[in-house]
């Protein structure tokens, strides 16, 4: 499922990131990896703000599509 669709605190692991080379470079840059954990922290009109390897991260509902977890 999309990481737009996770919950609220909720703990997933990053199973794939789809999208254009270059959307997937700029997650990646983030710390957007296959297998990475992540976890919701809150969620606003679905832009999202995630933890990700120890670093809290704003991201857009569009983006957050292309997450899967």
């Amino acid at each position: 499922m999309p990481l737009s669709m996770s919950k609220t605190g909720e703990i997933n692991v990053i199973k794939r990131i789809g999208g254009k080379e270059e959307t997937k470079r700029f997650l990646e840059s983030l710390g957007f990896v296959v297998g990475s954990v992540v976890t919701v922290i809150s969620e606003m009109g679905g832009n999202l703000i995630v933890n990700v390897k120890d670093s809290r991260v704003a991201i857009g509902k569009d983006m957050a599509n292309k997450i899967m977890v």
